[in-house]
């Protein structure tokens, strides 16, 4: 009994000492293998200094052409969405009462017009015979009068035919600018008014147009210094539009906006091909220098942290260095580095979420 006890002891340490065995092994630190990343080089290059922004077409001339004088109109002679030209002959209003007024002025002009010559003849008649004293100073004098009276109203009934001619010049309506008419909004057989509130129609003028659009406060400096060197190039894209259409920048606001703290401005594109249509939203890309010499790296490089932005450079024996960095300012998937790297250090830009401060790296690809 008791040898097969010892037996039974001797079983149980054996299999206790290789369990402390098996545990021993699975303990013991294996080696962090290395993780594999992509990267690329810190170079420096010329990459333009581009703000963006998104914009709105707004034409530079719009003209809601109405009626000036009543009447009913006749007939229109431009349809919906014409292009038209400065002068053209737009639409015909009624000309028969202009007309009528007109003819009744003149006949008003000849007679007041006879009534002065009239009494310019009496001045002259009675001018020697008042000089030997025939007849009153007083009485003289009432001649004279009468004469200026008539030639004032011949001066009024001047006036009056002038104005006439006026209102029966207004009764054709023509186009006061280049530009593209839109929908006729009175057609022809309607009364119309003058200066009604309902336009007969709106032209916009579309070549050249403007794209208006805002940007931060904080970029006015490098706007008014970029600008003081030169024209500055504008590049309009969105969707619709094919390929990219360039303008210049022709205003800058003197203000900034406090409410939402951004300065207008404004670009100017000849639209000859007419891409650009009033109303419409655009992306806008303002150059403001060359940027000869930045630093730059991929903006995949570039993570953001609690303390800012940092990257994760490759030293020697191909371990990651997490390194704070200074963003100047992003461009064309690049962004510019300020401080925190030197040209040609090797940074990685896939494969960040596996790496910590001194991780041993595998590089998939060689540097670009």
């Amino acid at each position: 009994m008791r040898y097969r006890s010892r037996g039974v002891l001797s079983s149980l340490s054996l299999i206790v000492l290789v369990a402390l065995s098996a545990c021993s092994q699975e303990a013991a630190p294996r080696p962090d293998p290395a993780a594999p990343v992509s990267v690329a080089r810190a170079m420096k290059k010329s990459v333009p200094d581009i703000v963006t922004a998104v914009g709105s077409v707004e034409a530079i001339n719009s003209v809601a052409i109405k009626s000036r004088v009543d009447g009913q109109l006749l007939e229109s002679l431009v349809k919906d969405g014409d292009v038209v030209r400065k002068g053209q002959l737009l639409f015909r209003i009624d000309a028969r009462p202009a007309q009528a007024a007109l003819a009744q002025a003149n006949a008003a002009l000849a007679k007041d017009e006879a009534a002065r010559d009239l009494a310019r003849a009496q001045v002259l008649r009675y001018q020697p015979i008042a000089e030997k004293h025939f007849i009153s100073a007083d009485q003289m004098q009432q001649y004279v009068t009468a004469e200026s009276a008539a030639a004032a109203s011949v001066k009024v009934d001047q006036a009056n035919v002038e104005a006439m001619k006026l209102t029966l010049g207004y009764t054709d309506i023509h186009a006061p600018i280049d530009g593209r008419a839109g929908r006729i909004l009175v057609q022809a057989g309607n009364l119309v008014k003058a200066n009604d509130t309902q336009a007969l129609l709106t032209i916009n003028q579309l070549a050249p147009i403007f794209v208006s659009f805002a940007l931060p406060g904080q970029d006015i400096d490098r706007v008014r210094a970029a600008q003081a060197k030169g024209v500055l190039a504008v590049k309009a894209t969105g969707d619709g539009i094919d390929g990219r259409i360039s303008g210049e920048l022709s205003f800058v606001d003197n203000a900034i906006d406090p409410a939402t703290n951004t300065v207008k401005l404004r670009a100017r594109f000849a639209n000859a091909d007419e891409r650009l249509w009033p109303g419409q939203f655009v992306n806008i890309a303002l150059t403001l220098g060359n940027g000869a010499g930045a630093l730059a790296v991929p903006d995949a490089a570039v993570k953001a942290g609690p303390n800012g932005s940092y990257v994760f450079v490759i030293g020697a024996g191909n371990k990651a260095e997490q390194r704070a960095v200074t963003i100047v300012r992003s461009a064309g998937g690049e962004s510019m580095i300020g401080q925190g790297l030197a040209e040609g250090e090797t940074v990685v830009i896939d494969g960040q979420s596996r790496l910590t401060d001194g991780s041993k790296v595998k590089i998939a690809d060689a540097p670009k």
